[in-house]
């Protein structure tokens, strides 16, 4: 029990500080679940995004599920989906009660979009931490440079460059070994 409550009140934490959704919340998961609690690895939750991106619903949602299930089976995974949601979930039933006085208040307007602009200062950390331990040949690049292209280019759905890149992936990467030796 004491480690379920564990896993709600690390998922409620999550679920309250994170704005924008997504990637934006990889530095405070790694915050709450690599560093403080070791629950998972960078690897591992990079995985779960991985498997996020692919599989129907929320990217945040999906992340909490995987690692509630992985702490503690289908309860740690309700747990952590239900702590996650709640704080979300929660102020959208207080705004929605008061949105129209609440957002007619300039200091609201101004405030959202700081919010906005730390959220993009937080993807671009996070892809910068991500570009350390991903960018190590030309191949990756190559992968990179065409899931970019194909997207901001040609809009093509996620959905297909995931795969792709994955297929890319096993394709170019099979003989990689962690250690750097190989054939990548």
């Amino acid at each position: 029990m004491k480690e379920l409550l564990e896993l709600f009140w690390a998922f409620f934490v999550i679920g309250a500080s994170v704005f924008g959704g997504g990637y934006a919340m990889l530095p405070v998961l790694e915050r709450e679940l690599i560093k403080k609690r070791n629950w998972v690895s960078m690897e591992e939750v990079m995985d779960y995004f991985t498997i996020s991106q692919i599989t129907p619903g929320v990217i945040a949602v999906n992340v909490a599920t995987f690692v509630g299930y992985k702490r503690k089976g289908i309860a740690g995974g309700m747990i952590a989906t239900v702590a996650l949601i709640l704080p979300g979930v929660s102020l959208m039933v207080i705004i929605s009660t008061f949105i129209r006085r609440f957002a007619e208040y300039e200091i609201v307007r101004h405030a959202f979009t700081g919010i906005r602009l730390a959220v993009c200062a937080l993807i671009i950390d996070t892809l910068l931490k991500l570009n350390k331990g991903v960018m190590r040949n030309h191949k990756a690049v190559i992968v990179f440079v065409m899931a970019l292209i194909l997207s901001a280019v040609f809009s093509i759905s996620p959905v297909f460059i995931i795969l792709g890149s994955g297929l890319a992936g096993f394709l170019f990467f099979r003989g990689y070994v962690k250690t750097g030796e190989g054939s990548a």
